[in-house]
């Protein structure tokens, strides 16, 4: 979920735009690459700049699939009012890739944060003075205006020898910067987000790359380790599990997480604050459960984000059921009494702004299967998340002793005339711009309650594990999605998702098959 939640649903925000950057690393004496066809050898050709997503084209990379990052931070959260909200994170990145084709260059995302030294399998590059437009660059690195529309930085990195495909990868990037507070494209608080007691780190879609080097793209998945060191009292709190207990040293303290699961860039957080660090306590089928609740919510909201943390364990045991087993080593919830206004999924850990409610917590845990462990290929699949957790968060609400699937339905439908400019939204094409509008998470939800009608019970369910399981530590798109279901029903389904994800048309409150 993003944006401002009120029951439920994001409040429709907006994003700016930070300049690029690039930098070109290389090493050694630049060799030919081989022609089309020659003989010598293979043609060595530079990564894609992009993971080809057309919402956010300049967003991921291509050339390689990253297989671990280990991130290294030092953090130094604003001084005390009336100071400017302004942190200084140092990090050392090490990054282990695999190459994907034979490549001279590839690059990486990075926004806002300086480079001071990169290395290639222990190989260093230097800096130099930007180059003349269009002049050849060896063994250096600059700086580069890449794309100003979208303002994303690039690191790219020039490698000599150059890679072949298969080739493994480590790369070690010092990097440091002030943080502030970064924007979206709909100008929402996104990213390392600093707060006046140290930083609420939330980035989706496309916000990672404002606190690290990364591919910032779902396609792109791999493991994460983190250090996170901050002034001795503040408690920094990331995805996973804790390998060991945190260790001080010097008016410091380092803390340690380790995510050994498959997870999206956009997924990862590394929020500091006053936090008190809570017990761990498990599901009935024995997930461990960590949370982290800023110190400074006000009596009101702790009340009722104590009540709401204290039925996650009924929620994971419930979702399992029909979901198959939880995905992840953990789970918990980071609540922090600063605002960006949303909620967000973050794997194992979702970041809630200043409470918990019980309606967001069921649809944040629903994200960990529908969007965390299956992730949207393209952006403009992302109903695939939300309308997945809007539906969840029925379900829950029915096994709860509350408004049955059916009348939430039924609610939800009543809701909008034909007429209405809401059934103009394509939920399977919203636009970048349209990421977040009611109809994705409302509208998805009813077209998966019309398809459950539609099949059955026990054909929908079927439909939803082989979801789950076929796409499990990936992503894929709503025609992979259709696949699934026309598999396990047999029925050719193209009407109904055109119908319920394309036309600007209110759909038939029931479904039947031509």
């Amino acid at each position: 979920m993003r944006g401002a939640v009120v029951n439920g649903r994001r409040m429709k925000l907006v994003g700016g735009l930070a300049v690029a950057l690039a930098v070109v690393g290389g090493l050694g004496a630049t060799g030919a690459a081989a022609a089309p066809g020659s003989p010598n050898g293979p043609r060595y050709t530079a990564g894609s700049p992009g993971a080809g997503d057309t919402y956010f084209p300049n967003a991921g990379n291509g050339g390689y699939d990253v297989q671990h990052y280990d991130l290294d931070l030092t953090y130094a959260p604003p001084e005390a009012d009336p100071a400017p909200l302004v942190g200084q994170l140092d990090g050392t990145a090490t990054i282990d890739l695999v190459a994907t084709q034979d490549l001279d260059r590839f690059n990486l995302d990075l926004r806002g944060m300086e480079v001071g030294s990169l290395t290639v399998n222990g190989k260093p590059a230097t800096a130099v003075a930007p180059p003349a437009p269009g002049a050849e660059v060896d063994g250096a690195a600059y700086w580069h205006v890449q794309n100003d529309a979208d303002r994303i930085w690039e690191l790219t990195v020039q490698p000599r020898p150059k890679l072949k495909a298969g080739e493994s990868v480590q790369l070690v990037i010092e990097y440091g910067g002030q943080t502030a507070r970064p924007l979206d494209i709909e100008e929402a608080l996104y990213g390392w987000v600093t707060t006046r007691d140290g930083a609420m780190v939330v980035s989706e879609p496309d916000g990672s790359m404002t606190w690290y080097p990364v591919s910032d793209h779902q396609t792109d998945k791999a493991s994460y380790s983190f250090a996170i060191t901050v002034p001795e009292g503040k408690v920094a709190v990331a995805n996973g599990m804790q390998p060991k207990p945190e260790e001080t040293a010097g008016g410091w303290t380092t803390w340690y997480w380790d995510a050994p699961d498959q997870q999206a860039s956009y997924l990862t957080t590394a929020s500091v604050g006053d936090f008190d660090l809570r017990d761990t306590y498990y599901s009935a089928s024995g997930v461990p459960i960590i949370d982290a609740v800023d110190a400074d919510v006000t009596p009101a909201r702790l009340l009722v984000t104590n009540a709401s943390l204290a039925r996650q364990v009924e929620m994971i045991d419930f979702y399992e059921q029909y979901f198959g087993g939880y995905p992840f080593v953990a789970y918990g919830s980071i609540v922090d009494d600063d605002t960006v206004f949303y909620a967000l999924e973050t794997q194992t850990r979702p970041v809630y702004s200043r409470q918990a409610s019980e309606g967001t917590v069921a649809h944040e845990l629903a994200h960990q299967w529908f969007g965390d462990a299956v992730s949207p290929e393209r952006w403009q699949d992302i109903w695939l998340n939300e309308g997945w957790a809007s539906y969840a968060s029925w379900m829950w609400d029915e096994h709860d002793g509350g408004a049955t699937v059916q009348e939430s339905y039924n609610e939800w439908y009543a809701s909008e005339e034909p007429d209405s400019e809401y059934w103009d939204l394509q939920i399977g094409d919203p636009g970048p711009l349209g990421l977040f509008q009611d109809p994705v998470y409302d509208r998805g939800a009813g077209a998966l309650h019309a398809l459950r009608l539609e099949l059955g019970d026990e054909t929908f369910f079927a439909g939803t594990q082989l979801w789950l399981e076929r796409y499990n530590d990936s992503a894929g798109t709503a025609e992979d999605f259709q696949a699934v279901f026309e598999e396990v029903s047999g029925e050719d389904l193209d009407g109904f998702f055109q119908t319920w994800l394309y036309e600007q048309a209110k759909p038939p409150a029931t479904w039947t098959t031509p």
